[in-house]
């Protein structure tokens, strides 16, 4: 089965989530963040560089969950043209 290529779009998409989700982690270490959301590591660091800019629903939400964000704020972010650093965080 041949995998469709991203869109440009797709991949910002995906570069803005691994932000916001950095951004929301904070100091806590990515292994400790993984551990609460039920992931590996590795599987949030795919996500956080943006070499998973597609992550699995449940993926996103069990992330969203375990950093306190809602599904909306992850939705507003991933739009079109957001700065994550200047994006508000509270829930």
């Amino acid at each position: 089965m041949v995998r469709t290529p991203l869109t440009p779009w797709e991949r910002q998409r995906g570069e803005r989530l691994g932000a916001l989700l950095r951004h929301a982690r904070g100091e806590r270490s990515m292994v400790a963040v993984a551990a609460a959301a039920g992931l590996s590591a590795e599987t949030l660091r795919k996500i956080e560089t943006g070499r998973a800019p597609t992550p699995a629903f449940f993926t996103v939400a069990a992330l969203a969950s375990a950093l306190g964000l809602s599904l909306d704020q992850l939705a507003d972010v991933c739009g079109e043209g957001v700065d994550v650093g200047h994006e508000p965080m509270s829930a």
